[in-house]
């Protein structure tokens, strides 16, 4: 079976990303299936579309699915932060994040990043990256492990569950999702096996964004996004947790030089969304607008003259 991503707050995002002129260029800097960059396409025929991912394979999906659109799309392979560390094109003007993992990874990649199929324990969004989760698992010592699956998953049996890891690879390499899977199911309390979630769920979680390095990303893809956009432009980003979610709120507060926040508490999804798409529930999306204008600590803004002299005016 083919699964679409369904793009999440895909209302949300076109309301608050309008191009302010014909010809305005959208980075998506997570293209996955093109959900996102396809409702932008459709809805405004003179918008341009750069698409980014690191995974070749889901992008091939995109690019099939949105052929017919020409020039006004163009896909690149790269991992966004890489994207906007070394890019010296033309300013943006839109630009989008959305960083839930796309259903195609869980359902059709065969990486293991659900504990739901018995996979080989990859969990690589680039094929071609360095560590995959098995590496990790049956490398890193117990203390480490630990700190991972505490510190990306939030998990209170951490300490358990990395001493169990360790214990099982005494005998045997740990190679699939299922093997994983049943040594963090007997590693935690009886109570805590027959919860809302499994109790693998947070395990998974840590080893998948300590082997793409996801958080460690985000900020010097804002920092490079932020760089390139046109005064007037807009960044929106999407978060599926509170360890994505932070770094994105602090570094809008950090530049409020820069930057204006349109959502002074993030948005959520509708209870009709939530419905028709479950997980979109723990979706946010926070945007901010550049400003024509950089505020100072006093109070005041540097207004850019055209001969490029600066004048100081009261904000």
């Amino acid at each position: 079976m083919q699964f679409v991503h369904y793009p999440v707050m895909h209302n949300e995002v076109l309301e608050y990303l309008v191009p302010r002129k014909a010809g305005s260029t959208l980075v998506d800097c997570t293209l996955g299936e093109g959900g996102h960059s396809k409702l932008f396409l459709d809805r405004y025929g003179d918008l341009n579309v750069i698409g980014l991912d690191r995974d070749a394979a889901i992008q091939e999906k995109a690019k099939a699915r949105l052929s017919g659109y020409g020039d006004r799309f163009h896909a690149v392979n790269v991992c966004f932060d890489d994207f906007w560390r070394s890019y010296d094109g033309p300013k943006v003007d839109l630009v989008l994040f959305d960083l839930g993992i796309s259903v195609f990874h869980y359902v059709e990649s065969g990486r293991g990043f659900s504990f739901k199929n018995d996979e080989p324990l990859d969990m690589r969004l680039g094929c071609n990256d360095g560590l995959c989760a098995a590496d990790i698992v049956n490398t890193y010592d117990e203390e480490s492990l630990a700190d991972i699956i505490y510190g990306y998953g939030e998990e209170r049996y951490s300490r358990r569950i990395a001493s169990a890891i360790c214990d099982y690879r005494e005998s045997k390499s740990i190679e699939t999702t299922k093997e994983l899977a049943d040594i963090i199911w007997n590693a935690v309390p009886g109570d805590y096996r027959h919860r809302r979630i499994h109790p693998a769920t947070k395990t998974f979680q840590a080893l998948r964004i300590e082997v793409n390095g996801e958080l460690d990303r985000i900020e010097p893809a804002l920092e490079g996004a932020m760089n390139a956009l046109n005064p007037g432009g807009r960044i929106a980003v999407i978060t599926f947790h509170s360890l994505e979610d932070r770094p994105v709120k602090w570094f809008f507060k950090a530049h409020w030089k820069e930057l204006d926040v349109l959502t002074k508490k993030p948005i959520e999804p509708s209870a009709q969304e939530c419905e028709e798409n479950p997980p979109s529930r723990s979706a946010k999306l926070r945007v901010a607008e550049k400003r024509n204008e950089i505020k100072t600590q006093r109070g005041k803004i540097n207004k850019y003259k055209a001969n490029g002299s600066v004048a100081n005016d009261e904000a």
